[in-house]
């Protein structure tokens, strides 16, 4: 018993005072998996109480799967980076992180977008906030001992960094969704964060990107739109996130709030951009030129067009045609958000449209996945599906490891060509596949995961239960419809009270 001085720790609840919702009582597979943790949680547990609150607990995960994708990267770090490439293929252990330390001239101490360094590239070929993260963490990397020592202790210092890029992920995921922050443990498990997280630099915006949807979400559009800004300067997808809000605030009449984050994420990224942009031209234009100038490469469907079918497709034609799809796919993502009986969340068009993206784009390298993820969490917060998605996303990851032992090595051991085209196209399928239900649940709101519960819109902000002032096809119909009703209704009320009768009587 508590002495009289003492309280017990009270179960916090959202601001809208209903309970938290709980995985295991509404997903099969969550309350399966939940056995070994002691099974589904019971009617009477107290949930949300200090010190275990979901967050925390989210977070706590989160950082231990990073350290097991740490864990799975000793094989490369102990001596297979720097013993030629298929030892690192063969371990499945590849980073871009040691490699690029003396490649991009951080050994040197050169700066990146300013001094130029040898070979083909000539200047840092990552956007200008990705470049400052690598060059912070190439200052804080010990300068003794040889250059295999520095190598590993720049992976470990940006492995350092990288984790607290998750632990941010974490707890913006678990936040935005004031009632479901168990489903960021979506994001804290996923096999292929672990996998991917320590491979290149995306975790930082994709901690910035999770961010800003967490400001959305509580109503800082101005906010949001900077975090979105600063993003979009450490990778170039984040940008794509003003479309989906785009088309929500012109259906919902919120054209202040998007013209608040628009103008903040314009400002964000030019406060960034501007001084190299100036003082260093080149340097700075270095990644747009080779993001053009790049060749078809790994992991798309147009490297199975090329290779299966022999097709010599021109960079310029592969360019153009991947634009045109990518726009076509954003034409039908803005009539689905327009049309729909129900106007879709925010975060199911984010992720609908940054996997249009990744779908059409030229290459897919197998970190882009991690850009998903948290998309994922908040759009269709089901493990079922989820897994299906990631075990197609673990098929690529070891697949495209496999094909380079098969090329790299004399012997032609790993997964030949063949082989490697099947696991593209799962990677392929496993994404259309997620797509599908999103698209679904949109058009049925009564089938979305997130809504069953009698929510709107969590993560939509302003959205959030807002009323549609614009809408069309289907949606528009049904408006039409609701109007001339209530105005049906309007007149014989006032043709009641007119005659003398009470609007508010019953027939006789």
């Amino acid at each position: 018993m508590p002495s009289p001085q003492q309280t017990p720790p009270q179960p916090r609840v959202p601001h809208d005072g209903r309970p938290v919702v709980c995985p295991t009582r509404e997903d099969e597979v969550a309350a399966t998996g939940s056995e070994v943790i002691g099974g589904p949680v019971g009617r009477r547990a107290r949930l949300g109480t200090d010190p275990l609150t979901p967050v925390r607990v989210v977070v706590f995960v989160a950082l231990g799967t990073f350290a097991l994708g740490m864990v799975q990267k000793l094989p490369c770090y102990n001596w297979a980076w720097f013993r030629g490439a298929a030892s690192q293929y063969t371990h499945a252990c590849y980073s871009d992180i040691p490699h690029l330390f003396a490649a991009r001239g951080f050994s040197d101490g050169l700066v990146p977008y300013f001094d130029r360094f040898s070979g083909d590239m000539q200047y840092l070929e990552y956007p200008v906030l990705t470049g400052a993260f690598m060059q912070v963490a190439a200052w804080l990397t010990p300068g003794g001992g040889d250059l295999q020592y520095r190598e590993q202790m720049y992976w470990l210092v940006n492995a350092g960094m990288l984790l607290a890029c998750t632990a941010v992920i974490a707890v913006c995921v678990a936040r935005t969704h004031r009632r479901r922050p168990w489903d960021a443990l979506l994001v804290a498990l996923a096999p292929a964060f672990a996998l991917t997280a320590t491979i290149n630099w995306d975790l930082l915006a994709i901690a910035l990107t999770a961010a800003a949807m967490l400001m959305w979400s509580r109503g800082r559009a101005l906010a949001s739109g900077v975090l979105l800004g600063l993003a979009t300067a450490a990778k170039l997808y984040p940008f794509l996130l003003l479309g989906p809000l785009l088309v929500l605030c012109w259906r919902a009449g919120k054209w202040r709030r998007f013209a608040a984050a628009l103008l903040g994420a314009a400002g964000a990224w030019l406060v960034v951009n501007l001084p190299v942009m100036v003082l260093a031209p080149e340097g700075w234009k270095r990644f747009y030129v080779f993001s053009q100038e790049r060749s078809v490469d790994f992991g798309s469907f147009w490297l199975v067009l090329t290779q299966r079918f022999g097709l010599d497709l021109r960079i310029e034609t592969v360019n153009t045609t991947s634009s045109v799809l990518m726009l076509l796919a954003c034409a039908g993502i803005a009539a689905l958000a327009l049309a729909a009986p129900r106007r879709p969340r925010f975060a199911q068009l984010a992720f609908l449209v940054v996997a249009a993206f990744i779908l059409t784009n030229k290459v897919y390298s197998p970190q882009y996945v991690l850009w998903l993820i948290p998309l994922a969490a908040l759009a269709r917060p089901r493990w079922r599906a989820f897994l299906v998605w990631q075990a197609c996303e673990v098929a690529y990851f070891l697949g495209i490891w496999m094909y380079l032992v098969y090329v790299t090595t004399e012997h032609k051991q790993g997964l030949p060509l063949d082989g490697y085209h099947v696991a593209i196209v799962l990677h392929l399928a496993g994404t259309l596949y997620l797509c599908a239900l999103i698209v679904r649940d949109a058009l049925r709101p009564e089938r979305d995961p997130v809504r069953q519960d009698g929510s709107d819109d969590p993560s939509g902000g302003v959205l959030d239960g807002a009323e549609d002032v614009f809408t069309v096809g289907r949606a528009a119909r049904e408006a039409r419809k609701a109007r001339v009703a209530q105005e049906a209704a309007r007149e014989g009320r006032t043709a009641m009270a007119g005659a003398g009768g009470r609007a508010d009587a019953p027939p006789v």
